[in-house]
């Protein structure tokens, strides 16, 4: 590590040089990549009036920490922006009973994508004809399941799930409102795995092809099936509008063409969303105002162009809900430095989690920040990595960060921006126990969703019982 005038320094990263900030003081947080409660008090990190080192103290950690404050208000804010719009939560960011009625009492819609994040919407009182049901290859009892329960939308993405859901309904003597999920062909700015809209994927039917005015025809002639509209979505993590301008201006023009030759007026288009959020001081993220201005004037532009009515439209936010509402508690346990070519030194962090909390730096190579939790510290800055206890070199959970130059054994970390995408996807590998989800508010804490046992991880291993 070198410093440089400017207050950067230059560090050796896992896929060559980069550059990071050196912190004025890490004592102090960087506000917007934190939930809107999170401070520190003499370097004790706070979320919704909770002092972390109190609440791992009452249970345990690792933990998601989630603010729900943070997280009521930044639903608020796209029902807001978007008024006009059906806005979606997105599930499978992150999904349970609590947070789903959240969603309810906020006024949002919520988007599912499997079975068993429809048992959670059902388990939650949710009002199904505010769930869209996603998913690019939906079983035939998912399907039987939605249109029992009155599902408000299913997205579908291939012939053949037309061809099911068709039979679904004719066998149940039911219909179904669909919308039909297209490819625009548009490469969004953002990780090859979380891009969506391009042609070589395994979402949507292709305009370019014909296949998606094939599939409108399709559901046309299939009885039982309603047909309200086109589905888009370029990705996730997005930050810049220009991609979803190529995007509606390509859908609209299917839109149109719809209209024109099977006479047919769609009366919704979903535009996606997929925004993104601040994992890093090098993330710029939009507020919810103006990306509605933004996406409003592109959608009146294209149909002024076209000549034809605007549909009544819907968003789903993605990450950007839930994924800056959350933070992630870790305990400080190996402290290693590592001298690296050059004669620079790393220090590797080491903390009681890692991949099995948050995949996310290992499959998209993301990054994230952290901070010290439990306490404030007048040590100088070095650069650390943070890692995890699993059996794998790739256990990252920050690749770089400047942490107090006397970080040890029992501090506590603190990771934000992990509402998305890590518990969801959180596993057992090594046999770990996934951690708790605990919700905090004015100073008091509620189990959302209770750490794993050592119980949990054997109800399913019957070898014992053969």
């Amino acid at each position: 590590m070198r410093a440089h005038e400017a207050g950067w320094a230059h560090a050796e990263g896992p896929k060559g040089p980069s550059w990071l900030r050196l912190p004025a003081d890490t004592n102090e947080l960087v506000s917007h990549l934190w939930s809107t409660t999170a401070t520190k008090v003499d370097g004790v990190l706070e979320v919704g009036g909770v002092a972390l080192p109190d609440l791992v103290a009452e249970h345990g950690s690792p933990a998601y920490v989630l603010d729900e404050a943070d997280f009521r208000a930044r639903a608020g804010a796209f029902r807001d922006a978007f008024a006009a719009y059906d806005v979606f939560y997105a599930g499978k960011a992150f999904l349970s009973t609590t947070t789903a009625r959240w969603v309810a009492e906020e006024g949002l819609c919520l988007d599912v994508c499997s079975g068993g994040e429809l048992t959670v919407a059902e388990r939650a009182g949710f009002d199904m004809s505010r769930v869209g049901f996603h998913g690019n290859n939906k079983t035939v009892a998912e399907l039987r399941r939605a249109v029992r329960l009155g599902v408000g939308r299913v997205i579908v993405d291939s012939f053949g799930e037309i061809e099911r859901l068709a039979a679904v309904v004719t066998e149940l003597g039911a219909t179904a409102r669909v919308m039909i999920r297209v490819t625009a062909g548009v490469e969004a700015h953002t990780h090859e795995y979380i891009a969506t809209a391009h042609e070589d994927q395994k979402f949507g039917f292709s305009i370019t092809s014909g296949d998606a005015f094939a599939a409108v025809r399709q559901v046309q002639d299939a009885p039982g099936l309603e047909l309200l509209g086109l589905h888009s979505h370029i990705g996730s993590q997005i930050f810049d509008s220009s991609g979803f301008e190529v995007a509606a201006r390509r859908v609209l023009a299917l839109h149109a063409r719809v209209s024109e030759e099977l006479g047919v007026t769609l009366p919704e288009m979903d535009l996606g969303g997929g925004f993104g959020i601040a994992y890093t001081t090098q993330d710029d993220p939009s507020d919810p105002a103006q990306l509605a201005t933004e996406m409003s004037k592109i959608v009146e532009h294209e149909c002024r162009a076209l000549g034809i009515p605007e549909p009544h439209l819907s968003i789903e936010p993605g990450r950007a809900i839930v994924g800056p509402a959350m933070c992630t508690v870790y305990e400080v346990g190996t402290v290693k430095p590592v001298a690296l070519d050059g004669g620079a030194v790393r220090t590797y962090v080491s903390v009681d989690g890692g991949m099995s909390d948050n995949i996310r730096t290992a499959l998209y190579d993301a990054d994230y920040s952290c901070t010290l939790a439990s306490r404030s510290s007048e040590a100088p800055p070095v650069l650390a990595r943070v890692v995890g206890k699993h059996c794998e070199a790739g256990d990252i959970v920050v690749k770089d960060e400047f942490l107090p130059a006397d970080v040890a054994p029992g501090d506590l970390l603190a990771v934000p921006g992990t509402g998305a995408y890590c518990r969801s996807m959180a596993s057992n590998y090594n046999h770990a126990l996934r951690p708790p989800v605990i919700a905090v508010r004015d100073g008091a804490t509620r189990v959302v969703v209770r750490r794993e046992t050592e119980d949990d991880l054997l109800a399913t291993d019957v070898g014992d019982e053969q």
